[in-house]
């Protein structure tokens, strides 16, 4: 029915409601009687929705490519080929051999919400496939020129299907292999706004391959070839994870990498975890993947970097090559159209099963030749067997404290050996007056033989800072003070997690001088400070003093450690959040209670620093993530002597 209002020509719309509702030019009117009354509201034409999840879906060539890979996989290929030109601007081609589509499919494909991945609305809750919003090929065919070429195995030809700012231009049948075959060309060419923010062509391949790569790690049984204006970028073949590795990231960094196998009923940890060596300044190699899906999720980063405190610097990042495999309906994928973040539903579940995988790994520093794995109380049984071992450990750890680090010699030749039970020479030319440790110390506890410290040759000091030892052809040098800051931090955290840091009471208490923030700080944080060993008490004013500290830091300097303790917790808002940095303030409390700089020690000492190095976690570097221990090899020695 038409109607008229003045000059213009109405379309009348149907409706239950009592209104009279007309249409014109894409607006809404109601007709009261003579009155006119226009809509602000109006529903948008499918090409700009289309370009609006194109926002959200395509940020950069990298983008579009994630997706049609996406894709590909789903499709069970086997074999992935990416070509680009001028940073996938001008050119993005992407071939594989999965199943194909039928012409039908070709054409609803492209058309929005359309997916094979799910039916209804339960199947958003066990969703195993990668793409299943159905919003990734209509979106990038409304912002550029697309060529859709597909073909199922049991049918004699294929579709083509030409695509131009998500208007369908042409349909036609073509020869081709089995398998799909996507050409996107001129990207955002309806679009300027959104071609002005793109980088520079070296900037987008670069994202490319960082793309190209995330998926070749999470496939290793596909694979990928990727050429850029005819360059070569990256090609693998089908192979295992470790192999993929080595292809990717190289075979020098590959053979830092270490197992990380942890299965459970529910969730599962697999893959590699790199040596504290192989270190990134951004997590561009850290790939991690729930269910197979690559994500940067900040539960996952997390838990890997908490597994890594203490074993590398701050700002450095591990390698990792993490597979979390738990049930479909205990993670949320669809949070965000990039599929990039995820929901967990036991979110402290998942973070701490990470966590301990990577810790397993890192805590038996299998980059050491022969380091046992020494017992900790946070693994192993629970319930009345887990307080029991916890004892244990607390037990031992005291044993272990009240051992001094360095122990005091009894005269000059108190550990000269007699003739008789002198050593016989070391091998491998080592020099005929160097101590083995093995021989030398005590009989080594915490295995059934010597561990890597404690099977090294003592060979002497270097500048009083170093200690310099054997292990076969290769000279080891281990800072002592790094050294010795690990060994002390064991011994705080095991008495902690015992029930209470060993104290000591201080023979002329120690009076420390204050600012009213500090005095508050010292205040708020009263008990738990004396939990960690510390006591202090009121003295008048802004003044505190001192009646015990940790054992291992008596004799030291206490005041400097309270003022630089309170520094550290003055930044926490309450006491609950204490515990979050409890390693922080063990790690500081360990650099002060052990030598610093120049300090000789005897080769008792030495072995027995060694010893204590065997008996604790993570020995392969300091809680502050410094190494302890650096090895040149006997080849590096001759090539420098040009002996080679």
């Amino acid at each position: 029915m038409q109607g008229t209002h003045g000059n213009a020509s109405l379309e009348k719309i149907n409706s239950p409601f009592p209104l009279n509702l007309f249409r014109k030019n894409g607006l809404w009117f109601l007709i009261h009687g003579d009155q006119t009354v226009s809509q602000r509201i109006s529903i948008l034409p499918e090409i700009i929705t289309n370009k609006i999840a194109a926002g959200e879906v395509v940020e950069r060539p990298a983008s579009v490519i994630k997706e049609l890979i996406e894709n590909s996989l789903d499709a069970a290929a086997t074999s992935v080929d990416v070509e680009i030109a001028s940073g996938g601007k001008r050119l993005i081609r992407i071939t594989d051999n999965g199943h194909g589509m039928s012409r039908e499919d070709a054409l609803l494909s492209l058309e929005r919400h359309a997916t094979s991945k799910i039916k209804s609305d339960s199947d958003l809750e066990g969703i195993l496939t990668l793409g299943f919003r159905g919003e990734a090929l209509p979106s990038i065919a409304s912002v550029s020129r697309v060529r859709l070429a597909t073909r199922e195995s049991d049918n004699p030809e294929g579709t083509e299907v030409i695509v131009e700012g998500g208007k369908v231009r042409d349909v036609k049948a073509c020869g081709m292999a089995p398998g799909t075959s996507i050409s996107v060309e001129q990207i955002f060419f309806n679009t300027p706004a959104r071609l002005k923010f793109m980088k520079s062509a070296e900037t987008e391949t670069g994202h490319v391959g960082d793309v190209v790569t995330r998926m070749a790690v999470s496939r290793p049984d596909v694979a990928f070839t990727c050429t850029s204006d005819g360059r070569e970028l990256l090609r693998v073949q089908r192979s295992d994870l470790q192999r993929r590795l080595a292809q990717v990231i190289g075979k020098n960094s590959s053979e830092q990498l270490y197992r990380v196998d942890n299965c459970a009923t529910q969730l599962s940890v697999s893959g590699y975890v790199s040596a504290p060596s192989l270190v990134r300044s951004g997590m561009q190699a850290m790939f991690t993947y729930i269910n197979g899906r690559f994500v940067r999720d900040k539960v996952v980063q997390h838990a890997i970097m908490q597994a890594y405190r203490g074993v590398i610097d701050r700002g450095r990042y591990p390698v990792v090559a993490l597979f979390i495999q738990l049930p479909a309906g205990e993670v949320d994928v669809n949070v965000h159209p990039t599929k990039h973040e995820v929901r967990f539903r036991q979110q402290s579940v998942v973070h701490d099963a990470i966590q301990k995988a990577v810790e397993d790994v890192l805590r038996e520093s299998p980059w050491l030749e022969n380091k046992p794995r020494p017992p900790h109380p946070s693994t192993g049984p629970t319930g009345q067997a887990y307080r029991e071992r916890i004892a244990a450990a607390a037990q031992a750890s005291l044993d272990m404290a009240r051992r001094p680090l360095y122990p005091p010699q009894t005269g000059t030749t108190a550990f000269a050996p007699s003739e008789e039970s002198r050593p016989s020479p070391p091998a491998h030319g080592a020099p005929a007056d160097a101590v083995s440790v093995r021989e030398s110390g005590e009989p080594f506890q915490s295995g059934p033989g010597p561990g890597y410290f404690s099977s090294l040759t003592i060979i002497g000091q270097f500048h009083a800072e170093y200690i310099l030892c054997q292990s076969g052809p290769d000279l080891v040098i281990i800072d002592q003070h790094a050294a010795s800051e690990r060994v002390a931090y064991q011994r705080l955290k095991l008495q902690y997690l015992g029930g209470a840091v060993e104290s000591q009471c201080l023979l002329f208490p120690e009076t420390i001088e204050l600012s009213f923030s500090e005095v508050a700080v010292a205040g708020r944080f009263h008990d738990d400070l004396s939990r960690i060993g510390f006591v202090l008490e009121p003295f008048g004013g802004n003044t505190l003093i001192i009646t015990a500290v940790p054992r291992l830091v008596a004799g030291h300097d206490p005041i400097r450690l309270i003022r630089d303790l309170l520094a550290d917790l003055s930044q926490l808002g309450t006491s609950s959040a204490f515990q979050d940095v409890l390693d922080g303030l063990f790690s500081r409390i360990a650099c002060h209670s052990v030598v610093r700089g120049v300090h000789p020690l005897e080769t008792r000492q030495i072995a027995e620093l060694l010893r204590s190095m065997d008996e604790t976690d993570f020995a392969a570097s300091c809680p502050h993530g410094r190494p302890v221990s650096h090895v040149v090899t006997l080849a590096e020695l001759e090539k420098i002597f040009k002996r080679t």
